[in-house]
């Protein structure tokens, strides 16, 4: 029996088990996480209640989303500036990454000799060389965006370099029989081939990214109208204004899930139509 009934205009429509049927999979992976964030949410709550553990120690999930709506005119700039920051320097570790990427691999020679340099600038901790940046960057907003760059460029770079590195071999002989040249071969082969790659590189940046832009401004220090969430918790822990400091933990852990989110459906819409890791086994 079909799933489709007819609806007032007279035109088939889909019926609810029919939509079900199609789409259940994909309702549960979004319904279970968040049923199980809730029991979480409410096994912390009467864990608070139950205890009486002070709201200096550990506050309720009640008292969390009180002192987000109350200190939502704060925390609300804080978090605008943190995500200025993130998404900048994400920007400027994409076009770093890809285009360093293939200029490092037009030849092993320049691989050989550049490629250690980015493995340098990677091992290096943020948090050492911050005071540095601090000091030749001509602003805090510029140095936060330097650390959070270096932090978000390497996992880009690397996946891209290993995209680039792994075109299949007969593809590659079959562009040099017809005659294609270095940069056609670049644009219809080697990049269209590490996209998948490129993807990886994209989700783990944009993480890191938003950890460095909290790291570098826990070592600048930096206050005033232009700091951000990461300020606004070293703020509250010195005030010892948990609710608070909890409610822009909330937010940064909000703002971290929207980025992976984006640059998930953006890896989806790439790669749905022809890569394995986004299709559907057909058996």
């Amino acid at each position: 029996m079909s799933d489709m009934t007819a609806s007032p205009s007279g035109t088939p429509s889909a019926t609810a088990p029919g939509f079900l049927a199609r789409h259940g999979e994909t309702l549960l992976r979004i319904l279970v996480p968040i049923l199980v964030v809730a029991v979480l949410i409410g096994i912390w709550q009467i864990g608070v209640m139950v205890s009486g553990v002070p709201q200096y120690i550990l506050p309720s999930p009640g008292a969390v989303a009180i002192s987000l709506f109350k200190d939502w005119a704060i925390l609300a700039p804080a978090l605008w500036v943190t995500t200025q920051i993130t998404m900048a320097s994400l920007g400027l570790a994409l076009i770093g990454g890809v285009g360093i990427a293939v200029f490092l691999v037009q030849s092993k020679w320049i691989e050989t000799a550049f490629y250690p340099i980015t493995v340098i600038l990677q091992v290096t901790p943020i948090v050492a060389i911050a005071p540095l940046i601090l000091i030749y960057a001509p602003s805090t907003q510029v140095a936060l965006l330097i650390c959070a760059f270096l932090v978000a460029f390497f996992p880009i770079l690397s996946n891209m370099v290993q995209g680039l590195k792994s075109v299949d071999h007969n593809l590659l002989n079959m562009f040099d029989l017809y005659g294609a040249s270095r940069w056609q071969t670049l644009l219809y082969l080697k990049l269209p081939a590490s996209l998948p790659y490129f993807m990886t590189g994209l989700r783990i940046g944009g993480g890191l990214a938003l950890i460095a832009a909290v790291v570098a401004e826990f070592a600048a220090g930096s206050a005033g109208a232009g700091s951000g969430l990461a300020f606004r918790l070293l703020e509250a822990q010195y005030r010892l204004n948990i609710p608070r400091l909890f409610a822009a933990l909330f937010l940064l852990s909000c703002l971290g899930v929207l980025i992976f989110a984006i640059t998930s459906f953006i890896s989806w819409l790439a790669l749905h139509r022809w890569h394995e890791s986004s299709l559907k086994r057909e058996n």
